[in-house]
């Protein structure tokens, strides 16, 4: 009765069948082991009720559940699994190992499985559970293993996973470990929150505040970020609806609208919005991965969601922001017992003088500067300060500055001459198209175009985006970008190419900037990966510019851009210089 569809499109896919097949079972304990980003190895232990050995063998065919007894109970969904699917798709295209216990059972049973063939029964001692071996995925389907991303990709996404399902149970304890190494051991925590700051770091519990709202369609829990800690980084937003994971763009709307006039475009805020309701009041089975959930009252659920996320914003803006149980919050002073010694017992008064007179000898001659001093004052304004009977044909004269041809409108454009009349330059695209060809030839030859940060800058980024920094770290290398990670979910930046504001105040929005490019798919070929990565690249170097304002920076800046080799076009297509003639001055008067 049900198109299920394809359920696994990559690694991750495998790791949340079995997460949720595991927490369904009852589980208390669930260990995620990953070899090689999911492609040699990927194993599931739980210590749920296990399986007796007709159901371990009746387990891998198609539409073959548990967790339904009627048609009926395809409207009362309470279960991640149901369709019976995951594991026989699993078999299909891997060689898979179950071994399981039934509680009360002696002994438990081995079942063996590849490409959907039953390999092989025995009886074997194993503790009361499940523990699924999932080695060689797409072994025989070479086409689709061929098409798999790099290992941090896939990685990426099977941390997203593992922390979907964990982030629904924190109760129960988790555990991820990849080539040996642990990226996630999470014990049963006190509160959401708790799980929260174990699986993305303090830094994000601190900027969060909770929402609550009860109505007779939904319960609504949750935590939404405060309105300045929200990034351009889409990361850490989260939907649940009775423990399940989904994604709606109907209700992240809702979201954003609440967060109007408190934040900026282009940024969006964290949240971790969990909702209670019937269920026979939503459709779970509108999406092969069940990732995509139809409410039946969906209008009044965004209405009651908006409401909600307002009340919390209202309360963020008024309470104080010191937050007790942070442990990253600023410590209060504590003033000694003799603080109100040193207290001014008055208020400081200000001296006056009433006989002084500013205008009083405003009609005296200031005496002319000497003539030494004319020299390096350079672009002094002397005609301010000499008496109106001389020649001011003679104060300029031998005196003109190298750029003295070079103005600058706004610090957005440059206008100078040129052969034909005057010409025009965009200022922050020719900053685009000099960091363009910059980057470009050092992709090519290797060479490092970085600056050294005053100090070394620390910002968090998540375990998801030290993952891209490591994944991309010779090609950030090579552009100028000294970025190392530090610990799990921080980086630490050194240096940022040349043109780029290193300021410290700037490294943490470039750093996120940086992020939203990298989460790029990259999969064309490697020269036009390259051309795109420089492309934006020198987009984000250009628009994070410092404001023009030196005849003699745009001097420099004309100069450097007509020795590219196509100074007139950035790499969009976009122009750069505009030549106004001189005959169509002369119309213009």
């Amino acid at each position: 009765m049900i198109a299920a569809g394809e359920v696994v499109q990559r690694p991750a896919s495998v790791v949340k069948e079995l997460m949720e097949n595991a927490v369904d079972a009852g589980a208390t304990d669930i260990k995620v082991i990953v070899t090689d980003a999911g492609r040699t190895l990927i194993q599931v232990i739980d210590n749920g009720c296990g399986m007796t050995p007709d159901d371990a063998v009746l387990c891998f065919e198609r539409h073959a559940t548990s967790k339904l007894s009627s048609a009926e109970d395809l409207h009362r969904i309470l279960t991640f699994g149901f369709r019976g699917e995951a594991l026989a798709s699993i078999a299909a295209v891997s060689e898979v190992t179950l071994r399981t216990r039934a509680e009360g059972e002696e002994l438990g049973v081995e079942v063996t499985m590849a490409g959907s063939e039953h390999t092989g029964t025995r009886e074997v001692g194993c503790p009361t559970g499940c523990n699924f071996a999932v080695r060689n995925l797409f072994y025989n389907i070479p086409a689709r293993r061929k098409f798999l991303k790099s290992d941090n990709v896939e990685l990426r996404h099977i941390v997203e996973e593992f922390q979907r399902v964990a982030l629904t149970r924190p109760d129960l304890a988790f555990s991820l470990s990849h080539n040996g190494k642990d990226i996630h051991v999470v014990k049963p925590s006190k509160s959401l929150k708790f799980r929260i700051q174990d699986l993305l770091g303090p830094a994000i519990t601190g900027d969060i505040v909770d929402i609550s709202a009860q109505t007779t369609l939904v319960s609504v829990q949750g935590y939404v970020g405060r309105p300045e800690s929200a990034r351009k980084v889409l990361e850490n937003q989260f939907f649940f609806v009775n423990g399940r994971y989904f994604r709606s763009p109907y209700l992240h709307k809702a979201v954003m609208k609440a967060y109007e006039n408190l934040i900026p475009d282009g940024v969006t805020p964290s949240y971790f919005i969990y909702l209670e309701m019937d269920p026979a009041a939503m459709d779970v089975n509108i999406h092969p991965t069940k990732t995509e959930i139809k409410f039946e009252e969906d209008q009044m659920l965004f209405q009651t969601l908006l409401a909600a996320v307002k009340e919390a914003m209202g309360r963020s803006s008024v309470a104080g922001s010191i937050e007790f149980d942070n442990p990253e919050a600023r410590e209060i002073p504590v003033m000694g017992p003799r603080f109100s010694e040193y207290r001014p017992s008055s208020i400081p008064s200000v001296g006056l003088d009433p006989s002084y007179d500013p205008f009083k000898n405003l009609n005296t001659p200031e005496p002319a500067p000497r003539e030494e001093s004319r020299e390096a004052a350079g672009s002094y304004n002397y005609a301010a300060h000499i008496d109106k009977s001389q020649d001011y044909g003679a104060l300029f004269e031998n005196r003109t500055l190298p750029t003295a041809q070079i103005l600058v409108v706004q610090g957005k454009y440059i206008l100078t001459q040129s052969a034909s009349g005057l010409m025009i330059v965009h200022v922050r695209r020719a900053r685009e198209r000099i960091l363009y060809d910059r980057f470009l030839q050092a992709l090519d030859t290797g060479e490092h175009l970085s600056q050294q940060t005053l100090f070394p800058v620390q910002v968090n980024v998540g375990m998801e985006g030290c993952l891209l920094v490591k994944e991309h770290a010779e090609m950030l290398l090579q552009l100028g970008f000294d970025i190392a990670p530090f610990g799990q979910d921080s980086v630490v930046v050194n240096g940022v190419p040349e043109g780029f504001d290193a300021a410290p105040g700037k490294v943490e929005t470039l750093v996120g900037d940086l992020l939203l490019i990298l989460r790029d798919d990259h999969s064309s070929l490697p020269g036009v990966m390259a051309q795109a990565s420089a492309q934006k690249f020198a987009l984000l170097g250009a628009s994070g510019g410092e404001k023009l304002t030196s005849p003699l920076e745009a001097q420099r800046l004309v100069d450097t851009l007509l020795q590219r080799p196509n100074p007139e076009f950035t790499a969009a297509g976009r122009r750069i210089i505009s030549i106004i003639p001189a005959d169509e001055l002369e119309k213009r008067f």
